[in-house]
């Protein structure tokens, strides 16, 4: 090839790229031109009062809406996880006394009910109270109450009545309440619901102040039954220390902020958070203690019924979630 022809390949080629260059750089021009363009229509439709309609962001949802009906949800979560642990605990009970009673297999009945019922409304962000799930959550509240009255009858039949051997040995006096709460926590998710947005209300009450002292009463009551079988263990480890300590604190937290002036409360969200992970750390060391059982779990047939209840802990973190969503929309309230 000859330098002429050479040269005059070479220059067509850069002519070739600076055309291209100013063609690109022309189009881009264009596409910022086009971009400030909607900027300003859109600043100049809200100038004149009329509604921006932005083609860049998608309009964002009403704050109002998405605190209490995320509350809501958060509430048919922890109700979820509560029945959860309702439904294990119940089962292996209940086999252990071979259901001599036909009402022993309620529980299992209302808890899956429940369970089902939270796991749906988790996903559900409809502003209306959900009439199956509302009657579910108040026929598992009735079994547990009723649940409750069978466990003081049948501790007050034995020889001894209110004695500290019965108390440890007969039908465990608390544990229906954990249906009741699971039921509640779902119940009032329901009625949250059906609340304006600016301003949710229940039992009279701002919606964040009821959750949080609903909570807190829950986490009380929680506290009394694990206080008495640790008792019963004689607190062979000092861990077993650690869910007498932590939730009452918790709940002396949310209600006090339940309760006050409406601000942000670090301290009340951090010592909830830490309540949810006691409850998986809890039940860690239950799994341990049924492993240091003679068998160990190679005879879990045994073991897990005669060592400590391995879906008891998990309760804790589910009214604790309960919590923190509480506080939240305390937090959002004026």
């Amino acid at each position: 090839m000859s330098s002429q022809r050479l040269t005059g390949l070479l220059c067509a080629v850069a002519g070739a790229t600076v055309v291209s260059a100013f063609a690109l750089r022309a189009k881009r021009r264009g596409a910022g031109v086009e971009a400030t363009g909607a900027i300003t229509r859109a600043l100049n439709a809200r100038d004149h009062g009329a509604p921006a309609r932005s083609t860049l962001l998608p309009a964002p949802r009403p704050s109002g809406v998405q605190t209490h009906i995320e509350a809501a949800r958060r509430f048919n979560h922890s109700s979820a996880l509560l029945a959860l642990s309702v439904l294990a605990d119940s089962a292996m009970e209940h086999y252990r006394g071979s259901f001599d009673n036909p009402a022993m297999y309620t529980p299992l009945v209302s808890a899956t009910l429940s369970l089902l019922a939270g796991l749906h409304g988790g996903r559900d962000d409809r502003q209306e109270t959900h009439q199956l799930r509302h009657a579910i959550y108040l026929a598992a509240a009735v079994a547990g109450i009723a649940g409750t009255g069978f466990h003081f009858y049948n501790v007050t039949k034995r020889p001894g009545a209110w004695s500290w051997n019965n108390l440890f040995h007969a039908a465990p006096v608390g544990a229906p309440m954990a249906l009741l709460l699971s039921g509640a926590l779902g119940a009032v998710a329901e009625q949250l619901r059906d609340q304006p947005a600016h301003d949710p209300r229940l039992l009279g009450m701002p919606a964040g102040r009821a959750l949080g002292l609903l909570v807190s009463a829950g986490l009380i009551g929680t506290v009394g039954e694990v206080a008495l079988l640790h008792f019963r263990g004689a607190f062979q480890h000092r861990a077993m220390y650690a869910p007498i300590v932590v939730p009452p604190l918790a709940a002396a937290l949310l209600a006090q902020a339940a309760l006050a002036v409406p601000r942000e409360r670090w301290l009340t969200r951090l010592w909830l958070r830490v309540t949810t992970a006691l409850g998986f750390v809890g039940a860690g060391f239950h799994v341990r203690g049924i492993a240091r059982r003679q068998g160990g779990w190679r005879n879990w047939s045994q073991n897990l019924f005669s060592g400590p209840p391995l879906p008891a802990p998990p309760s804790f973190s589910a009214l604790a979630l309960a919590g923190l969503a509480a506080l939240r929309l305390r937090e959002s309230e004026t």
